[in-house]
């Protein structure tokens, strides 16, 4: 079954044109990676999906609904979620308060009910920190709880930033680079992580990497993009073999 489909999407800043004629079909229960060199559009695609962006030309839908045209928050509803290239966590805030706040899209009390800590609200907050815990061991940093985001080594910050996107309880993960900073034994551990999370939580996932590593080893189909157009598309045996793809992207050692 289809998830998320792209059809004929375009996208422009001003008279460059980013992503041309760009077209997905994300099955669900997939696994599936974008890979190109740095300015091939990239990110720009995660943005045209999660409403950063509203795509100039084109179709972006979740099963029936479209998406072009919805806010961030309105596609985070619709069970999108995404991490960033950059790790983008509420750096002073807890590890715990990093998971808390991804659930208050989803809270069922009023203002009034929160000004005045009335019942509703008591058990809600109640709900929202026993699941965050929940996850937080999930993703081995319950002992981290209480310290600060920005004080976590760099792995830990990886695994936070996903915990928190997990919160919001998405069916479609976008990882923009998990991989990015990581050495070979991280990203062996990395890539049964991505494995493990897909199953325990049973996502779809979309990932942008550039550690081949981790896309030939984890990726169930590759769609290969050059300054916003789709070269190739098909299984990484395929991308593995295609010999433009070889020398343009990853090398003779890569593919070796």
């Amino acid at each position: 079954m289809a998830l998320l489909i792209a059809t004929k999407v375009r996208h422009h800043f001003g008279g460059l044109c980013a992503i041309s004629d760009f077209n997905l079909e994300l099955h669900q229960g997939e696994l599936m990676g974008i890979i190109g060199p740095n300015g091939a559009g990239k990110t720009t695609v995660f943005n045209l999906i999660t409403g950063v962006y509203r795509a100039s030309e084109g179709s972006i839908r979740l099963r029936e609904s479209e998406l072009v045209g919805m806010t961030p928050h309105q596609i985070t509803a619709r069970r999108i979620a995404r991490t960033f290239q950059n790790i983008r966590l509420f750096r002073d805030l807890s590890v715990l308060d990093n998971v808390r706040i991804a659930q208050y899209s989803k809270t069922r009390y009023s203002p009034l009910e929160a000004l005045l800590h009335l019942g509703r609200f008591r058990r809600e907050e109640q709900r929202i920190i026993e699941h965050s815990r929940d996850l937080l061991a999930i993703f081995k940093l319950e002992h981290l709880a209480g310290e600060t985001a920005r004080n976590l080594p760099y792995g830990s910050q990886r695994r936070l930033e996903i915990a928190r996107a997990l919160a919001t309880g998405p069916e479609l993960l976008l990882l923009d680079e998990p991989a990015a900073g990581m050495n070979p034994a991280e990203i062996d551990q990395l890539m049964d992580f991505i494995r493990w999370i897909r199953e325990q939580f049973q996502l779809t996932i979309l990932l942008i990497e550039h550690q081949m590593q981790l896309v030939m080893g984890i990726c169930e189909r590759i769609k290969v993009l050059d300054f916003g157009e789709t070269l190739a598309e098909g299984t990484p045996e395929a991308i593995r073999n295609d010999p433009w793809v070889m020398k343009a992207y990853l090398g003779a050692e890569a593919v070796g």
